[in-house]
């Protein structure tokens, strides 16, 4: 997937408001939308990873991303245990 090119008014607002070269300005941008261009389904199984490797159990983990998804760029309707399992695991 092709991304849109980076406004060149973003990329002078941050190097004037920041001590950063274009590049680097570019390059934070870059990485800022691709944070949030992860689907909901990678977010799920990045998240479920994170969380079980902190070594929490998948019930309160579960609650946790079902918190999560509320404030993510996506919108989806409100996901039970079982969809979150479903993305989980297949």
């Amino acid at each position: 997937m092709i991304s849109p090119p980076v406004p060149a008014e973003l990329v002078d607002h941050l190097c004037r408001q920041n001590d950063l070269t274009p590049t680097q300005a570019t390059r934070l941008i870059e990485e800022v939308l691709a944070f949030y261009d992860e689907s909901s389904a990678a977010f799920i199984q990045r998240r479920h990873y994170e969380l079980q490797k902190a070594g929490l159990a998948n019930a309160q983990i579960y609650q946790m991303i079902a918190a999560e998804l509320e404030h993510r760029r996506f919108k989806l309707d409100p996901l039970t245990e079982r969809q979150i399992r479903r993305t989980i695991y297949g």
